[in-house]
């Protein structure tokens, strides 16, 4: 008989053998002199034998799908990360390493992650460890110059706070989710949220909050849409689905939640229900609700059934079985031959046959049947399930917890509803809201008298960051507030008194004739011949008659074909005087204002008036003081005799926000004219040239548009990047509403070119 050490020993000496030549291969010739010299330094630095096992662990991987060179480089980049973030974060690095060489496959790729980690162990080594961790979600959703983007952001987020720069690293931040969402391609929550919110009342003709699920929120929740206190909680994303089938989802989930707010009357206490018999409850009556839409709305039913996509057969498993009586009892003509399924269908259509309006059945059948998956041994974890087809609810709503349930409740289900309460009340505090969600019209007032106290979200825009190159995907919130009225005699009687002005500012425009060119034929002189013309000439002179000599052609400008846009700052700073006059920035940007859309109404050209301000990036403050299509009359003038000068200048957003609206405009040329006195400012915001080079970008983006955006800069002797942010020739320098007569004439100059 063998002895069993010696085996162990001959086995060991194999492996041993074979981990040498796999090492071999992995470094031939010269690098393997460099990689043996790479794990001594290793030692001989007295990191610790973990780190070393790892690094000569993971090397000989590395090596194979990324090449010798980058192997021997991982070396000195656990060198870099134990000094700077810690011998756990130098660990886990060879690890994470051969997931980035398996997910990049190119060796000039991984050394730029390899840098990467670098750069994140220099400027924020306090999230390594999490970065690493994230490895496999991070180059499966990006490439490396969006990582390289992702991590810039995130120290440019946090620069003077490690935590916040830890969060957004490790993906708990609420922008990091959002960036990530972007990169990949998904569509999300924040996108969608304008047209979502109009979706809703369209169908049901109700008015809840729709909010995002918080990104710090368990897995389950994060994964699907949730209702109580009057507010629907929606997933940031869908993740696994593409853009058009995420948007689809967002839409089914809405649909399937107005459902129940119309149909599902009562909840049912928990009592002695076990998870499972809940979950069946829970689908039976995600049904019932859903037939009675599709009466109501028959085209429901293309929404919902195509995510009703559980295969039939196979071996069958709790959660399997319940997604298929789910696709069964949305769509009649699904055929499924397993007995329980065919009961669950059998038990659902005499029931709602009869009484379709009464939920009492449902707890009934949908008991029963969880009590027969329970008797077939299925498996079951109510820990793991995921209600299934996603866009259905997690049913939370649909019970009632007194404290006889309490009592008869797990401690993890104690945790899970006490979450969801509190979660559910802070969020009702942040956005009030009417507690009974089937009373629409109390809904609707609530919505409205918070929309006039707050404003009304308009939009979300991205902002640039210069230090990683790229935008923050929906990054700041455009509030449309109503503007505050006052008496609008000061700018009347400047009319009047200045009807001199008022009248040559109107010939100016008059005279500017910014249009498309026309062809005039027929000419004496001119840029071309006129083809027709000259033909006719020449059969006249061969008739022996005398030709028309006016055969040429020039291009020429008949009429005026442009839309303006006046963007007014009404940031803290325009409350200041301007030097040598008695009247505030404000003042002078009101009457300059009012002169020019007063010359511009005469003609009957289109313009927009608007005023804007920040308070942080989550409250640009947005103010329409006329709209294109509007008449210039003594309520526009009230509205703009009533802006006032508070907070800050995030004049990128509110320049996009106002870009929407021109970029909507059928005119040859589009105008973007914005009034200002100085740089732009937030209070969130540290640096002086973050927003400064987002305004810039934002310039940019809108000349892509086809539309030209001037400042007109007022000089309060407040720090300006006005040049860098327009150029230096779209740039309208004015210290008085009466020298718009010198400047306008160069602006309407440059527009012809």
């Amino acid at each position: 008989m063998a002895d069993p050490e010696a085996v162990v020993t001959r086995q060991s000496d194999a492996g041993s053998q074979a981990g040498r030549k796999a090492t071999a291969d992995a470094f031939p010739g010269g690098w393997g002199d460099k990689w043996r010299n790479a794990c001594e330094r290793l030692e001989q630095a007295g990191y610790g034998a973990s780190i070393c096992r790892a690094y000569h662990r993971h090397g000989p991987e590395v090596a194979r799908h990324a090449g010798p060179a980058n192997a021997v480089r991982l070396g000195r980049a656990v060198s870099e990360v134990v000094i700077r973030a810690g011998r756990q974060a130098a660990a886990i690095l060879p690890e994470a390493a051969v997931i980035a060489a398996i997910r990049l496959k190119d060796g000039e790729a991984f050394h730029r992650w390899l840098e990467l980690v670098e750069l994140t162990a220099r400027h924020a080594p306090e999230s390594v460890s999490d970065l690493l961790l994230g490895t496999s979600k991070f180059l499966s959703l990006l490439d490396v110059s969006g990582l390289e983007a992702f991590i810039r952001m995130g120290i440019a987020t946090g620069r003077s706070d490690p935590e916040r720069r830890r969060r957004f690293l490790a993906c708990e931040d609420e922008e990091a989710g959002r960036f990530l969402d972007r990169e990949s391609g998904q569509a999300n929550f924040v996108e969608l949220e304008s047209r979502l919110k109009l979706y809703f009342p369209a169908l049901w003709g109700m008015r809840p909050a729709i909010v995002e699920v918080p990104r710090n929120a368990p897995e389950h929740l994060r994964r699907r849409t949730g209702f109580g206190q009057g507010i629907i909680h929606m997933p940031a994303a869908f993740p696994g689905f593409n853009a058009d089938r995420s948007k689809a989802l967002y839409h089914a989930a809405l649909a399937h939640m107005g459902a129940h707010m119309r149909f599902s009357r009562k909840t049912f206490p928990v009592g002695e229900l076990k998870p499972l018999q809940m979950a069946m409850i829970a689908l039976i009556e995600d049904a019932r609700a859903e037939r009675l839409a599709m009466k109501e709305l028959p085209g429901l039913a293309a929404l919902w059934r195509p995510f009703h996509d559980a295969p039939v057969g196979g071996s069958p498993i709790a959660a399997g079985l319940m997604a298929r009586l789910a696709g069964v009892l949305v769509d009649p003509d699904r055929e499924d031959a397993d007995g329980w399924v065919s009961k669950g269908r059998s038990l659902f259509e005499e029931a709602f046959a009869k009484t379709p309006h009464a939920q009492g059945w449902v707890r009934e059948i949908g008991g029963l049947l969880g009590n027969d998956l329970g008797q077939m041994r299925l498996q079951f974890d109510a820990k793991t399930y995921v209600v299934q087809p996603a866009y259905r609810d997690d049913s939370m709503w649909l019970w009632s917890f007194d404290e006889e349930d309490r009592e008869t409740m797990n401690a993890e289900q104690m945790l899970e509803s006490a979450r969801l309460e509190t979660e559910e009340t802070e969020d009702a505090q942040r956005e009030p809201q009417d507690s009974e969600p089937d009373d629409s019209e109390n809904a609707e007032e609530v919505t409205l008298s918070l929309q006039e106290e707050r404003g009304i979200l308009a939009a979300r825009y991205p902002e640039f960051d210069h230090l990683s190159g790229r935008e923050r995907p929906d990054w700041c919130s455009v509030f449309e507030y109503v503007p505050a009225e006052a008496s609008p005699k000061r700018l009347e009687r400047l009319l009047e008194e200045r009807s001199d002005l008022a009248g040559r500012l109107t010939a100016l425009i008059r005279a500017s004739r910014i249009s498309r060119q026309e062809r005039m034929r027929r000419q004496t002189d001119g840029e071309f011949l006129d083809l027709d013309a000259c033909i006719e000439a020449a059969v006249a002179r061969r008739a022996g008659e005398v030709p028309d000599t006016r055969i040429h052609g020039r291009y020429e400008r008949r009429n005026r074909d442009l839309s303006v846009h006046l963007l007014i700052d009404t940031s803290r700073s325009t409350g200041d005087p301007l030097p040598g006059s008695g009247k505030t920035v404000l003042n002078v940007e009101q009457e300059a204002a009012a002169l020019m859309a007063h010359a511009m109404a005469e003609l009957g050209d289109p313009f927009a008036v608007a005023g804007f301000c920040s308070d942080t990036r989550e409250d640009v403050r947005y103010l329409r003081i006329k709209e294109f299509g509007e008449a210039f009359d003594s309520a526009a003038l009230s509205r703009l005799c009533g802006l006032e000068s508070a907070f800050s200048t995030r004049l990128g957003a509110a320049m996009r926000h106002a870009a929407a609206d021109l970029q909507r405009q059928q005119t040859h040329r589009r105008l973007l004219l914005v009034v200002t006195d100085g740089e732009p400012s937030d209070i969130d915001v540290d640096g002086e040239t973050y927003l400064c080079e987002d305004a810039r970008a934002a310039v940019h983006a809108i000349n892509r548009q086809g539309i030209d955006v001037f400042c007109v800069m007022l000089d309060s002797g407040a720090r300006s990047d006005a040049e860098r942010i327009f150029g230096t020739r779209n740039i309208l320098a004015l210290d008085a509403a009466e020298k718009l007569v010198d400047v306008l004439p160069a602006l309407y100059l440059r527009l012809r070119e």
